[in-house]
């Protein structure tokens, strides 16, 4: 199975932080955000990575390289124009799902968790398996509803918050034509069809959206000490 680290976002809430550099080369704990992420891909077993590189996209490339110093090989697909998390996956589906593989995983390129990646496993007939968080202070509304059964749903009391991390099925973006699209809407067609599958994440999940909580997590790192942990820095 691939997997594919999403990228292509501007940053706009990082600025001016993001005004010359990209936002997943943004480094907390003396390494960058993406290298982290590719870090846990490695060690989950994924060894195929797509990335989806945009704003300042030259500099992303440039920084990671073919991936082999990581132990991955990284595969690009540009978008000169962010295409959204939908559009960007369909434009990289052939890459994600070569040698007849269906399914792939994403995952935000600008979230730190510490989920077992390895841990998650499709069902038959499901297009998508969710891991889902408690609600951060910035969006205590949440998403989704988890059941008991770990089915997801649109609609339900206490919803929890999509963690930008998931199993998808090659089948939820073959009929999109190429462009724009953004997943949410697929994900709430394939829940009212009872296709999507869930699993609650009780243990450390954040999105570094700002830099206030970029500066969280490098103190958190730092503290830990797990600032030089993995490969190469960019």
């Amino acid at each position: 199975m691939r997997a594919m680290i999403l990228a292509a976002g501007k940053g706009e809430r990082m600025r001016p932080l993001t005004l010359e550099t990209p936002k997943p080369l943004l480094q907390a704990g003396g390494r960058a955000l993406i290298e982290h992420q590719i870090d846990k891909l490695a060690r989950a077993g994924f060894r195929e990575l797509v990335i989806n590189p945009s704003w300042l996209g030259d500099k992303l490339i440039a920084a990671l390289g073919d991936g082999a110093r990581y132990g991955v090989s990284i595969h690009y697909s540009p978008e000169p124009e962010p295409l959204e998390t939908a559009g960007g996956i369909r434009q990289a589906l052939d890459t994600l799902t070569a040698d007849n593989e269906e399914w792939f995983l994403v995952v935000n390129g600008d979230i730190w968790s510490d989920v077992d990646l390895a841990r998650l496993q499709p069902s038959p007939g499901d297009q998508a398996v969710l891991v889902l968080t408690d609600n951060p202070p910035q969006h205590p509304q949440g998403d989704f509803h988890l059941d008991k059964n770990g089915r997801v749903h649109d609609t339900g009391q206490a919803k929890l918050t999509f963690s930008g991390i998931s199993l998808l099925h090659r089948s939820l973006f073959e009929n999109l034509a190429p462009g724009f699209r953004k997943l949410a809407p697929l994900l709430r067609d394939a829940m009212a069809q009872g296709r999507v599958a869930g699993v609650h994440h009780r243990g450390d999940w954040q999105d570094i959206g700002t830099p206030e909580r970029l500066a969280h997590l490098d103190r958190q790192l730092s503290a830990n000490g797990e600032a030089q942990a993995g490969g190469a820095r960019p």
